[in-house]
């Protein structure tokens, strides 16, 4: 089967996720939000400030999402990622895959986070509390 939607961005925006679409044949849909934690290396971070190669890393987006349609037989991906500076807590990366059953949801969705990370370039540096605030004397 072939995917019939497959969606890929950067954004320096807050994520938004869109409604899923209306395909009668995916009977589930998976929704991963990652969100920047309050640690970073043992140490508090006010936020990681994400930076990209903009045309490489949709790319590779565009390749992961391709690569997990035909490895988990989905039906619809979306892919959103942040850049620039995320507080911690929020929300930097977005993945929904749609597909006709929950195992094949779950583990591609799964499948692409793994892969983002691995091969998608997108660079993080954490910004440490300790860095952020004055020194004080």
């Amino acid at each position: 089967m072939a995917i019939s939607v497959c969606e890929v961005s950067l954004t320096e925006s807050a994520l938004v996720l869109p409604e899923p679409g209306d395909d009668p044949q995916a009977g589930a849909v998976v929704v991963f939000w990652g969100a920047v934690r309050a640690t970073e290396e043992g140490r508090e971070i006010t936020g990681i400030q994400y930076e990209a190669h903009p045309a490489m890393a949709e790319h590779q987006m565009r390749l992961v999402a391709e690569n997990a349609a035909k490895k988990f037989d989905v039906r619809e991906i979306f892919i959103r990622h942040r850049i620039g500076f995320i507080p911690a807590a929020e929300p930097s990366v977005v993945v929904r895959v749609a597909s006709g059953h929950r195992g094949a949801a779950f583990a591609a969705s799964e499948w692409i986070m793994d892969e983002l990370k691995r091969v998608v370039p997108i660079w993080k540096h954490p910004v440490f509390k300790e860095a952020a605030s004055p020194a004080t004397a």
